[in-house]
């Protein structure tokens, strides 16, 4: 039987460097770099943190917070990012538009009053882009939805500086109050998961960064 041949110093160092690349390829498998760890965690949270407010609604009361009716508005009980029901008298022009689903909305405001409610479109309230606005149905109505503050709600600010404009509601302490129809809390089961799945990958980077870094 012979005696296997002795290694060369060539045969040696193409066996370490082969280790070594190994060894490399096998940590990259198991993690990250912790730069690439932070920066991941970072962008999650500041997704999450875009998503703070709304998650903060899903798990609100879902008792509506009782906000009057004309002449007897409960203003001292404003509270935004609430789900909250209102009754008044529309004012006499409102604003139009289209929602990403096709369906027309109103945006109106209840007189003597902060409040506007942005709905979907009753009958006779049919509009066309090019045409006028039709006039909003003037008789009085009840609304339940998310109730927010103007300034929480960025997307609504030409049609609620336009409906200000026309002097026809009542700003309280200088805001416009908004009441989205139909926004309830518990609803948007969507948005939940998005964050559950965030969470789950901020997890997933942190446990990657502590051991990226027990490795440095």
């Amino acid at each position: 039987m012979s005696e296997p041949q002795p290694t060369s110093p060539e045969q040696e160092e193409r066996d370490r460097r082969i280790a070594e690349l190994e060894a490399r390829m096998a940590r990259r498998r198991v993690g990250v770099k912790p730069v690439s760890a932070v920066l991941a965690i970072a962008v999650a949270l500041v997704l999450l943190g875009m998503q703070w407010r709304d998650l903060a609604y899903f798990f609100s009361p879902r008792e509506p917070l009782t906000l009057g009716a004309e002449g007897a508005y409960r203003v001292g009980a404003l509270d935004s990012n609430r789900y909250a029901q209102v009754h008044g008298v529309p004012t006499v022009r409102g604003a139009y538009e289209r929602g990403g689903d096709g369906a027309l909305y109103v945006l109106v405001g209840l007189r003597e009053s902060p409040f506007m409610v942005r709905r979907a479109a009753l009958p006779g309230e049919e509009w066309r882009t090019g045409r006028p606005p039709p006039q909003p149905d003037q008789r009085p109505f009840a609304v339940r939805g998310r109730l927010l503050v103007e300034d929480e709600a960025p997307r609504y600010r030409e049609a609620l500086t336009l409906l200000r404009s026309m002097g026809e509601v009542q700003p309280h302490d200088g805001k416009l109050w908004l009441i989205v129809e139909g926004e309830r809390p518990g609803a948007d089961r969507g948005r939940v998961l998005v964050a559950l799945a965030l969470l789950a990958f901020i997890a997933l980077n942190a446990v990657l960064l502590v051991k990226g870094l027990r490795r440095g």
